[in-house]
């Protein structure tokens, strides 16, 4: 599930051929059984009071036996709202959920196998963007202003401070419905 059709047709090209398909509707609306759902990046754009709701729709979806991985951004601390002005400017509604927030959405539908915290490289991985942004400027100069470049940078280099300071995070959870001897993928190796 996408809301991006630039990514959806994206994906479709360098997937072709390769039995996935891609789907442009919103995740409540998803019908049928999986034997593996990944959710990449969008958790933290369902909103707190859409938690629980995300988390049914993946266990009403995701067969018995299945495995369901959930990357996502996150925060320490339980929080309500989300920092003002990436709210504003960047990600309207998005909200990063603590690892509290993450398991009681998922009580009594998952079991978590796993939790592996990816972001303390993830600064790096920002660091990158900025510097394909600032190389990339120059083509983009005739389209946007000098404003929207300083937001970018703001974004991009604040966030990577954010990571570097280990104040946000990047998880992936790894979950099945019933813990039982559903073989896990051996990424710990």
């Amino acid at each position: 599930m996408n809301i991006s059709c630039e990514q959806l047709q994206h994906a479709r090209n360098i997937c072709q051929g390769l039995p996935v398909s891609f789907h442009d509707r919103d995740y409540r609306e998803i019908d049928g059984r999986f034997d593996k759902i990944v959710s990449v990046g969008m958790f933290e754009h369902v909103g707190r009071k859409n938690y629980r709701t995300f988390m049914e729709v993946v266990h009403r979806s995701l067969k018995d036996d299945g495995i369901f991985l959930l990357h996502t951004i996150g925060g320490n601390v339980s929080r309500a709202s989300c920092d003002p002005w990436i709210n504003k400017y960047i990600f309207p509604n998005g909200m990063l959920p603590s690892l509290g927030q993450i398991s009681r959405a998922a009580e009594n539908l998952f079991v978590i196998e796993d939790v592996h915290n990816i972001g303390p490289n993830y600064d790096k991985t920002l660091m990158a963007w900025n510097d394909k942004f600032q190389a990339a400027w120059p083509r983009l100069r005739v389209k946007y202003d000098s404003r929207f470049k300083r937001m970018w940078e703001y974004y991009l280099l604040s966030c990577a401070g954010a990571f570097r300071a280990r104040n946000i995070q990047v998880w992936q959870l790894l979950m099945t419905k019933h813990g039982c001897g559903t073989e896990l993928p051996s990424c710990r190796n």
